[in-house]
């Protein structure tokens, strides 16, 4: 296991008073043991315990080939995992597990009084994951390059009139070619009134003389996310579209000044979405202004009017305001992520996000 990473959530535990955790989520054995396991249905667990008796339950399906740097425990499907687990644990103390373990494996462990409780562990896990490790934040800053360069490409073909369906399929190709594993999330390519629902699912709609375009994509890279939104506009831009875009624009780069040590998650929320109710746009800004990224898109730590928490160096974060007006077929989103630095942030995305129209055949 990571040593660095595992004596951070044994810290963490220790300053809860917590002495033994069960972790079930795969992103987070990933992220200890450098091993992506996917169960399905059948058990995983990561057993942590502060005297060092610790335990990965793993499925005879899914046996491993290299050292995790943890006593593995196998188990088949005539065996009852759950009570091979009880046998390592402390029935005197209490347990931590995690919010993704199934209710049907958290009541057999209850009833066979495994432990004196048991609490939710997922605030200390997530706590210590939101802080990247340097090698995470090269991670980080290498697929946000990677992304800017496959947005590149993207924006120089929709002069060619593509539906949303036919970016979607080019754009697995460009992330193919850029040596990414793929989509770290299902892209959002959206003309005019599709552009107006924020998280619009692309269909056979072509864009048209004068739509505006949200392209709201990301890549994988060495299984660390990337993620970014640029709008363009096909031809021409109206006076309106422009103004709604200016707007976001100037929401995001206040959202982004606010995102620095010492403030708070809301703060950065409220930086951006302050700005745009006060240009007269706010029931049109409907969602939060942006979340926590890593392993996962969208990780713990959420950037919204009701987080308090404290903001600190290595978060990484995404600041994404948006103005969205169905009715006038006009949607506008500028999405960037921000890693935390000891005095502001370092932002990841540097393909431009200026008002850009491209090239559009008007209609005859």
């Amino acid at each position: 296991m990571d040593k660095q990473k595992l004596n951070a959530i044994l810290s963490a535990m220790e300053a809860e008073s917590i002495p033994q955790i069960i972790i079930s989520d795969p992103a987070v054995i990933f992220y200890l043991t450098g091993a992506w396991i996917h169960p399905g249905e059948r058990l995983l667990v990561l057993y942590l315990n502060q005297n060092g008796n610790h335990r990965l339950l793993v499925n005879d399906l899914f046996r491993q080939t290299k050292d995790l740097g943890v006593e593995i425990q196998y188990y088949n499907d005539i065996q009852d995992g759950v009570e091979i687990l009880s046998r390592f644990m402390d029935p005197a103390a209490p347990v931590a597990i995690d919010k993704s373990w199934p209710a049907r494996f958290l009541l057999r462990l209850q009833g066979l009084n495994a432990a004196s409780s048991y609490v939710n562990s997922s605030a200390i896990v997530d706590g210590v994951r939101q802080i990247k490790t340097p090698e995470e934040q090269e991670k980080m800053r290498i697929a946000s390059r990677l992304n800017d360069g496959v947005m590149d490409q993207l924006v120089g073909i929709l002069s060619e009139g593509h539906t949303e369906l036919e970016l979607k399929d080019i754009l697995a190709k460009l992330y193919a070619g850029a040596g990414c594993q793929g989509f770290s999330f299902d892209p959002i390519t959206a003309f005019a009134g599709n552009a107006a629902d924020p998280h619009h699912e692309p269909d056979g709609s072509r864009g048209k003389y004068g739509d505006c375009v949200v392209l709201d994509i990301g890549g994988l890279k060495d299984d660390y996310c990337s993620d970014m939104t640029r709008t363009v506009f096909l031809g021409t831009v109206s006076d309106r579209q422009r103004e709604i875009y200016e707007v976001v624009l100037e929401a995001n780069r206040r959202g982004i000044a606010a995102a620095k040590p010492g403030n708070r998650m809301k703060d950065v929320d409220d930086a951006a979405r302050s700005y745009i109710e006060e240009r007269g746009f706010g029931k049109y800004f409907t969602h939060r202004t942006g979340h926590s990224i890593g392993l996962e898109v969208h990780e713990a730590g959420d950037v919204s009017a009701v987080n308090e928490s404290i903001i600190r160096p290595g978060q990484c974060f995404s600041v994404e305001p948006g103005i969205y007006i169905p009715e006038e077929n006009i949607g506008v989103r500028i999405e960037d992520l921000v890693l935390i630095t000891k005095d502001g942030c370092e932002v990841l995305n540097h393909y431009p996000k200026e008002l850009r129209v491209v090239p559009f055949p008007a209609e005859k």
